[in-house]
């Protein structure tokens, strides 16, 4: 999985870069059918913004905006963000299937009792 940070208007450090993959690695690797995430950090005056999306398999598309007064605390809630959706992309697909699956058990464990 491929992790590109771009900055707008503020210098990346290494410190914030670090942060960044640290926070966002574990996220992604729940995930396998993440193929591609591009972190994006803009200041503008006291509004410290971060978005992330995120490209994977099967159409898989999210993406996700914070905004604090704090780079570090906007990082934060934009993984958090892209965690919920991740997490609803990935059970939508599981519950669908397994949904049909254990409809189709039932209808076979009715009739098996007439």
């Amino acid at each position: 999985m491929i992790i590109q940070i771009t900055s707008r208007h503020v210098e990346v450090t290494d410190a914030v870069r670090g942060y960044v993959e640290n926070r966002l690695s574990p996220v992604l690797n729940v995930y396998p059918m993440v193929e591609h995430a591009h972190v994006i950090m803009d200041v503008e005056k006291f509004r410290h913004i971060a978005e992330v999306v995120v490209q994977g398999k099967q159409h898989l598309h999210a993406e996700a905006r914070a905004e604090t007064d704090d780079m570090y605390k906007s990082i934060d809630a934009v993984t958090d963000k892209i965690d919920r959706q991740l997490r609803k992309a990935r059970d939508k697909k599981v519950d669908h299937k397994t949904g049909a699956h254990r409809e189709r058990l039932a209808d076979v464990e009715g009739a098996g009792e007439l």
